[in-house]
Protein backbone atom coordinates (compact mmCIF):
# COMPACT_ATOMS: atom_id res chain seq x y z
CA UNK A 1 0.00 0.00 0.00
CA UNK A 2 1.54 3.05 -1.06
CA UNK A 3 1.08 6.56 1.25
CA UNK A 4 -0.06 8.80 -1.50
CA UNK A 5 -3.24 10.03 -1.83
CA UNK A 6 -5.55 9.78 -4.83
CA UNK A 7 -8.45 11.52 -5.53
CA UNK A 8 -9.18 8.91 -8.58
CA UNK A 9 -8.78 5.38 -8.97
CA UNK A 10 -9.68 3.87 -12.40
CA UNK A 11 -10.17 0.10 -12.81
CA UNK A 12 -9.27 -1.49 -16.45
CA UNK A 13 -10.50 -5.39 -16.87
CA UNK A 14 -7.88 -6.47 -20.11
CA UNK A 15 -8.84 -9.04 -22.68
CA UNK A 16 -7.03 -9.77 -26.01
CA UNK A 17 -8.33 -7.54 -28.05
CA UNK A 18 -10.02 -4.33 -25.51
CA UNK A 19 -10.18 -2.40 -22.49
CA UNK A 20 -13.29 -2.18 -20.31
CA UNK A 21 -12.64 0.77 -17.74
CA UNK A 22 -14.68 2.00 -14.82
CA UNK A 23 -13.48 5.14 -13.10
CA UNK A 24 -13.88 6.11 -9.10
CA UNK A 25 -16.51 9.06 -10.43
CA UNK A 26 -18.50 6.46 -12.12
CA UNK A 27 -17.65 6.44 -15.61
CA UNK A 28 -17.57 3.52 -18.27
CA UNK A 29 -15.57 3.12 -21.54
CA UNK A 30 -14.50 0.46 -23.57
CA UNK A 31 -11.56 0.96 -26.16
CA UNK A 32 -9.58 -1.69 -28.17
CA UNK A 33 -6.86 -3.03 -26.67
CA UNK A 34 -4.60 -0.84 -29.33
CA UNK A 35 -2.70 2.10 -29.97
CA UNK A 36 -5.53 4.18 -31.09
CA UNK A 37 -8.11 2.64 -28.11
CA UNK A 38 -5.24 4.41 -25.58
CA UNK A 39 -5.29 7.68 -27.33
CA UNK A 40 -9.12 7.81 -26.88
CA UNK A 41 -9.07 6.41 -23.68
CA UNK A 42 -6.30 9.03 -22.26
CA UNK A 43 -8.71 11.85 -23.26
CA UNK A 44 -11.47 10.33 -20.98
CA UNK A 45 -9.13 10.04 -18.30
CA UNK A 46 -8.82 12.03 -15.13
CA UNK A 47 -5.73 14.18 -14.43
CA UNK A 48 -2.84 12.30 -14.21
CA UNK A 49 -1.49 14.00 -11.37
CA UNK A 50 -3.83 13.00 -8.99
CA UNK A 51 -5.19 9.32 -10.26
CA UNK A 52 -3.85 5.37 -9.92
CA UNK A 53 -4.59 3.15 -13.03
CA UNK A 54 -4.85 -0.01 -11.92
CA UNK A 55 -5.32 -3.34 -13.56
CA UNK A 56 -5.08 -7.19 -13.66
CA UNK A 57 -1.72 -9.34 -14.42
CA UNK A 58 -3.76 -10.77 -17.28
CA UNK A 59 -1.04 -12.88 -18.92
CA UNK A 60 1.14 -10.26 -20.82
CA UNK A 61 -2.15 -8.50 -22.57
CA UNK A 62 -1.94 -5.26 -19.91
CA UNK A 63 1.65 -5.00 -20.83
CA UNK A 64 0.62 -2.68 -24.19
CA UNK A 65 -1.98 -0.31 -22.10
CA UNK A 66 0.56 -0.36 -18.94
CA UNK A 67 3.60 0.87 -21.13
CA UNK A 68 1.49 3.29 -22.81
CA UNK A 69 -0.08 4.90 -19.65
CA UNK A 70 3.73 4.81 -17.71
CA UNK A 71 5.07 6.85 -20.32
CA UNK A 72 2.55 9.67 -20.32
CA UNK A 73 3.18 9.85 -16.87
CA UNK A 74 0.21 7.93 -14.87
CA UNK A 75 0.69 5.80 -11.95
CA UNK A 76 0.05 2.27 -12.85
CA UNK A 77 -0.48 -0.22 -10.39
CA UNK A 78 -0.24 -4.35 -11.75
CA UNK A 79 -2.62 -6.13 -8.90
CA UNK A 80 -2.40 -9.87 -8.35
CA UNK A 81 -5.87 -11.51 -10.15
CA UNK A 82 -6.72 -13.78 -7.05
CA UNK A 83 -6.49 -10.74 -4.37
CA UNK A 84 -8.93 -9.21 -6.74
CA UNK A 85 -11.31 -12.04 -6.93
CA UNK A 86 -11.06 -12.72 -3.08
CA UNK A 87 -11.84 -9.05 -2.03
CA UNK A 88 -14.76 -8.93 -5.48
CA UNK A 89 -15.91 -12.30 -3.22
CA UNK A 90 -15.42 -10.67 0.36
CA UNK A 91 -17.86 -7.75 -0.82
CA UNK A 92 -20.53 -10.35 -2.30
CA UNK A 93 -20.36 -9.35 -5.72
CA UNK A 94 -20.28 -13.22 -7.69
CA UNK A 95 -22.00 -11.55 -11.24
CA UNK A 96 -19.04 -11.41 -13.40
CA UNK A 97 -18.87 -9.11 -16.88
CA UNK A 98 -15.98 -7.24 -18.06
CA UNK A 99 -17.35 -4.20 -16.97
CA UNK A 100 -18.29 -5.66 -13.37
CA UNK A 101 -14.60 -6.93 -13.16
CA UNK A 102 -13.37 -3.48 -14.22
CA UNK A 103 -15.48 -2.08 -11.30
CA UNK A 104 -13.93 -4.29 -9.04
CA UNK A 105 -10.75 -3.61 -10.00
CA UNK A 106 -11.53 0.24 -9.26
CA UNK A 107 -12.80 -0.82 -6.05
CA UNK A 108 -10.05 -2.53 -4.71
CA UNK A 109 -7.51 0.03 -5.77
CA UNK A 110 -9.61 2.87 -4.00
CA UNK A 111 -10.03 0.31 -0.33
CA UNK A 112 -6.01 -0.87 -0.89
CA UNK A 113 -4.17 2.47 -2.54
CA UNK A 114 -1.68 -0.46 -4.45
CA UNK A 115 1.45 0.71 -5.10
CA UNK A 116 2.44 1.73 -8.63
CA UNK A 117 5.15 0.44 -10.15
CA UNK A 118 8.12 2.17 -11.76
CA UNK A 119 7.78 1.90 -15.87
CA UNK A 120 10.75 -0.77 -17.44
CA UNK A 121 13.03 0.93 -19.57
CA UNK A 122 13.84 -1.27 -22.94
CA UNK A 123 17.27 -2.18 -21.70
CA UNK A 124 15.11 -4.04 -18.82
CA UNK A 125 12.56 -5.29 -20.66
CA UNK A 126 14.76 -7.06 -23.10
CA UNK A 127 17.16 -8.96 -20.48
CA UNK A 128 13.41 -9.92 -18.64
CA UNK A 129 12.11 -11.36 -22.61
CA UNK A 130 15.86 -13.50 -22.23
CA UNK A 131 15.02 -14.66 -18.66
CA UNK A 132 11.25 -15.78 -19.92
CA UNK A 133 12.21 -17.12 -22.74
CA UNK A 134 15.18 -19.45 -20.67
CA UNK A 135 12.28 -20.60 -18.19
CA UNK A 136 10.62 -21.67 -21.34
CA UNK A 137 13.28 -23.44 -22.70
CA UNK A 138 14.36 -25.30 -18.92
CA UNK A 139 10.71 -26.05 -19.01
CA UNK A 140 10.51 -27.69 -22.09
CA UNK A 141 13.73 -29.82 -21.87
CA UNK A 142 11.90 -31.36 -18.29
CA UNK A 143 9.46 -32.12 -20.57
CA UNK A 144 11.33 -33.76 -23.71
CA UNK A 145 13.36 -35.74 -20.55
CA UNK A 146 10.40 -37.22 -19.23
CA UNK A 147 9.06 -38.20 -22.77
CA UNK A 148 12.46 -39.66 -23.70
CA UNK A 149 12.11 -41.52 -20.08
CA UNK A 150 8.74 -43.35 -21.45
CA UNK A 151 9.45 -43.14 -25.02
CA UNK A 152 9.45 -46.29 -27.20
CA UNK A 153 12.76 -47.23 -28.99
CA UNK A 154 11.72 -45.75 -32.29
CA UNK A 155 11.08 -42.63 -30.94
CA UNK A 156 14.31 -42.38 -28.69
CA UNK A 157 16.37 -40.61 -31.38
CA UNK A 158 13.88 -37.87 -32.46
CA UNK A 159 13.25 -36.87 -28.88
CA UNK A 160 16.93 -37.07 -28.16
CA UNK A 161 17.43 -34.67 -31.32
CA UNK A 162 14.99 -32.43 -29.77
CA UNK A 163 16.82 -32.00 -26.61
CA UNK A 164 20.30 -31.54 -28.31
CA UNK A 165 18.87 -28.25 -30.18
CA UNK A 166 16.81 -27.23 -27.20
CA UNK A 167 20.22 -27.24 -25.35
CA UNK A 168 22.19 -25.43 -27.48
CA UNK A 169 18.96 -22.70 -27.30
CA UNK A 170 19.49 -22.33 -24.26
CA UNK A 171 22.92 -21.94 -24.19
CA UNK A 172 22.82 -19.09 -26.68
CA UNK A 173 20.01 -17.12 -24.70
CA UNK A 174 22.64 -17.79 -21.91
CA UNK A 175 25.14 -16.59 -23.61
CA UNK A 176 23.00 -13.51 -24.74
CA UNK A 177 21.94 -12.79 -21.31
CA UNK A 178 25.06 -12.48 -19.73
CA UNK A 179 26.27 -10.14 -22.54
CA UNK A 180 23.37 -7.94 -21.91
CA UNK A 181 24.26 -7.78 -18.18
CA UNK A 182 28.12 -7.03 -18.16
CA UNK A 183 26.74 -3.95 -20.28
CA UNK A 184 25.16 -2.61 -17.01
CA UNK A 185 28.47 -2.49 -14.39
CA UNK A 186 26.58 -2.23 -11.48
CA UNK A 187 24.19 -4.85 -12.25
CA UNK A 188 27.60 -7.17 -13.09
CA UNK A 189 28.90 -6.53 -9.68
CA UNK A 190 25.74 -7.57 -7.89
CA UNK A 191 25.63 -10.54 -10.24
CA UNK A 192 29.29 -11.53 -9.06
CA UNK A 193 28.35 -10.82 -5.53
CA UNK A 194 25.59 -12.83 -5.15
CA UNK A 195 27.38 -15.73 -7.41
CA UNK A 196 29.61 -16.17 -4.53
CA UNK A 197 27.41 -17.62 -2.35
CA UNK A 198 27.40 -21.21 -2.70
CA UNK A 199 23.89 -22.62 -3.99
CA UNK A 200 22.95 -19.70 -6.33
CA UNK A 201 25.27 -19.65 -9.15
CA UNK A 202 25.39 -16.77 -12.06
CA UNK A 203 22.06 -17.84 -14.01
CA UNK A 204 20.10 -17.76 -10.23
CA UNK A 205 21.49 -14.37 -9.31
CA UNK A 206 20.22 -12.44 -12.76
CA UNK A 207 17.18 -14.04 -12.11
CA UNK A 208 16.78 -13.06 -8.14
CA UNK A 209 18.37 -9.67 -9.34
CA UNK A 210 16.18 -9.11 -12.72
CA UNK A 211 12.90 -10.07 -10.98
CA UNK A 212 13.29 -8.37 -8.23
CA UNK A 213 15.42 -5.14 -8.81
CA UNK A 214 14.45 -3.75 -5.36
CA UNK A 215 17.21 -6.30 -3.80
CA UNK A 216 18.93 -3.37 -1.22
CA UNK A 217 16.23 -1.00 -0.69
CA UNK A 218 14.54 -3.34 1.32
CA UNK A 219 13.88 -4.07 4.94
CA UNK A 220 14.06 -7.85 5.94
CA UNK A 221 10.29 -8.73 6.38
CA UNK A 222 9.40 -6.33 2.34
CA UNK A 223 12.08 -8.76 1.13
CA UNK A 224 10.68 -11.65 2.48
CA UNK A 225 7.64 -11.12 1.35
CA UNK A 226 8.16 -10.01 -2.04
CA UNK A 227 10.00 -13.14 -2.72
CA UNK A 228 6.74 -14.82 -1.16
CA UNK A 229 8.48 -16.56 1.89
CA UNK A 230 6.96 -14.89 4.06
CA UNK A 231 5.06 -16.57 6.83
CA UNK A 232 1.46 -15.40 7.72
CA UNK A 233 -1.00 -16.45 10.23
CA UNK A 234 -4.18 -18.27 9.48
CA UNK A 235 -5.86 -18.06 13.15
CA UNK A 236 -9.68 -17.21 13.75
CA UNK A 237 -11.11 -17.16 17.41
CA UNK A 238 -9.79 -20.43 18.99
CA UNK A 239 -8.54 -22.12 16.08
CA UNK A 240 -4.90 -21.53 15.30
CA UNK A 241 -3.67 -22.12 11.90
CA UNK A 242 -0.37 -23.25 10.48
CA UNK A 243 1.66 -20.36 9.20
CA UNK A 244 1.25 -20.35 5.31
CA UNK A 245 3.40 -18.77 2.84
CA UNK A 246 1.39 -16.92 -0.26
CA UNK A 247 1.62 -14.00 -2.84
CA UNK A 248 5.26 -12.88 -3.82
CA UNK A 249 6.86 -13.05 -7.40
CA UNK A 250 7.28 -16.67 -8.04
CA UNK A 251 10.18 -16.07 -10.34
CA UNK A 252 12.12 -15.32 -7.38
CA UNK A 253 10.64 -18.19 -4.74
CA UNK A 254 11.41 -20.57 -7.80
CA UNK A 255 14.84 -19.63 -8.30
CA UNK A 256 15.39 -19.35 -4.20
CA UNK A 257 14.23 -22.98 -4.03
CA UNK A 258 16.76 -24.18 -6.34
CA UNK A 259 18.76 -22.32 -5.03
CA UNK A 260 18.28 -24.23 -1.21
CA UNK A 261 18.16 -27.61 -2.98
CA UNK A 262 22.21 -27.20 -3.40
CA UNK A 263 22.62 -24.95 -0.35
CA UNK A 264 21.37 -27.14 2.22
CA UNK A 265 24.31 -29.70 1.51
CA UNK A 266 26.94 -27.71 0.43
CA UNK A 267 26.34 -23.65 1.69
CA UNK A 268 28.10 -24.22 5.65
CA UNK A 269 26.26 -21.51 6.88
CA UNK A 270 22.67 -22.53 5.34
CA UNK A 271 23.24 -25.72 6.16
CA UNK A 272 24.15 -25.12 9.75
CA UNK A 273 20.86 -23.39 9.83
CA UNK A 274 18.94 -26.17 7.85
CA UNK A 275 20.08 -28.75 10.59
CA UNK A 276 19.32 -26.98 13.14
CA UNK A 277 15.61 -26.36 12.21
CA UNK A 278 15.55 -30.56 11.57
CA UNK A 279 16.77 -31.23 14.26
CA UNK A 280 14.22 -28.62 16.50
CA UNK A 281 11.72 -31.26 14.96
CA UNK A 282 10.79 -28.45 11.98
CA UNK A 283 9.08 -30.46 8.81
CA UNK A 284 11.96 -30.26 5.97
CA UNK A 285 9.60 -28.57 4.07
CA UNK A 286 9.22 -25.95 6.53
CA UNK A 287 13.22 -25.94 7.31
CA UNK A 288 14.02 -25.16 3.36
CA UNK A 289 11.40 -21.75 3.44
CA UNK A 290 12.74 -21.17 6.49
CA UNK A 291 16.16 -20.79 4.99
CA UNK A 292 14.60 -19.44 1.42
CA UNK A 293 13.98 -16.68 3.64
CA UNK A 294 17.20 -16.67 5.29
CA UNK A 295 18.68 -16.62 1.99
CA UNK A 296 17.18 -13.71 0.61
CA UNK A 297 17.44 -11.72 3.58
CA UNK A 298 20.94 -12.00 3.55
CA UNK A 299 20.91 -11.60 -0.39
CA UNK A 300 18.90 -7.87 0.49
CA UNK A 301 21.76 -7.12 3.10
CA UNK A 302 24.77 -7.83 0.99
CA UNK A 303 23.34 -5.70 -1.85
CA UNK A 304 22.43 -2.94 0.61
CA UNK A 305 25.44 -2.93 1.90
CA UNK A 306 27.88 -3.55 -0.64
CA UNK A 307 29.31 -6.40 1.29
CA UNK A 308 30.52 -10.01 0.02
CA UNK A 309 29.40 -13.16 1.11
CA UNK A 310 32.90 -13.93 2.88
CA UNK A 311 31.65 -11.40 5.72
CA UNK A 312 27.96 -13.46 5.89
CA UNK A 313 30.40 -16.54 6.41
CA UNK A 314 32.70 -15.04 9.16
CA UNK A 315 29.87 -13.38 11.57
Amino acid sequence: MTEKIYKFHVGIDVSKNKLDVVTSHGKLAQVTNDELGLKDLIKQLPRKKCTLVVLEASGGYEQLATNYLRHRKFDVAIVNAKRVRDFAKASGKLAKTDYIDAGVIMAFGKAFNPIPQSPVTTTEKSRLNYLNRRTQLVKMIATEKQHLEHSPKELYRPIQKHLEFLGKELAKIEDSLREQVKKDSELQSKVERLDEIQGVGEVTAMNILLYMPELGQLTSKEASALAGVAPYNRDSGQMKGKREIWGGRAPVRSALYMSILTAIKFNPVIKKFYDRLVQKGKLKKVAMVACMRKLIIIMNAMIRDNSTWAGVEGC
